[in-house]
């Protein structure tokens, strides 16, 4: 039985115990020997992030090829609309190739904690949320995403790995969970080109 330890990330902390620069770690927060973090989450962006003890699992959890579902509370900077929306389900193009699709859905301001330092606002310029759902993990994905349809994101939070929730956790908390492999999830199966012939 592998051990999974959900935890609430901080605004500009590392997913990871140390770091030669000096800035925020785990390790700040939590003394979890024989843990590493399932997948990452960036330096700026805050929410869930699951570390395990379990090598296994946390492939399982971290590797693109098992498609596990990850939730994500957006703030963006202009009033998002339907086909900024339908854009993002469908899938947009990046540098590295085009998105899988994805799901998509404005809500109102969520019921979050104060964000430290808080997002700068303009008075100007309107902002939005939207609840977005992605099953890859390429590098700075939602931002990247955001930003292509024409909505740069202002914050990001994490709330939700497969059947991992945030819940109640506050920044800086975390919990533990024992987990019995293997976990929901399979790799997703690669088409096999057809032959000459064959139909």
């Amino acid at each position: 039985m592998a051990s999974v330890i959900l935890f609430n990330k901080p605004f500009r902390v590392l997913s990871q115990f140390s770091d030669e620069a000096g800035r925020a770690t785990l390790a700040d927060y939590l003394s979890a020997p024989g843990f590493r973090a399932a997948g990452r989450l960036d330096y700026d962006s805050e929410g869930l992030l699951l570390l395990t003890d379990d090598g296994a699992l946390q492939q399982q959890i971290a590797n693109p090829r098992y498609q596990r579902w990850k939730t994500y509370l957006v703030q963006v900077e202009g009033d998002i609309d339907g086909p900024a929306l339908a854009a993002l389900a469908a899938g947009v193009r990046l540098r590295d190739g085009p998105t899988l699709p994805a799901r998509a859905r404005r809500i109102d301001p969520p019921a979050l904690w104060p964000r430290t330092p808080p997002v700068r606002s303009r008075q100007t310029v309107a902002d939005s949320w939207l609840e977005l759902c992605i099953c890859e993990g390429r590098n700075r994905q939602v931002r990247r995403m955001t930003a292509a349809v024409g909505f740069p994101t202002l914050r990001l939070v994490r709330i939700r790995v497969g059947d991992w929730e945030l819940g109640q956790l506050s920044p800086g908390e975390h919990r533990h969970q024992r987990v019995n492999l293997p976990v929901a999830g399979r790799p997703a199966r690669r088409q096999r080109p057809r032959r000459r012939g064959q139909h």
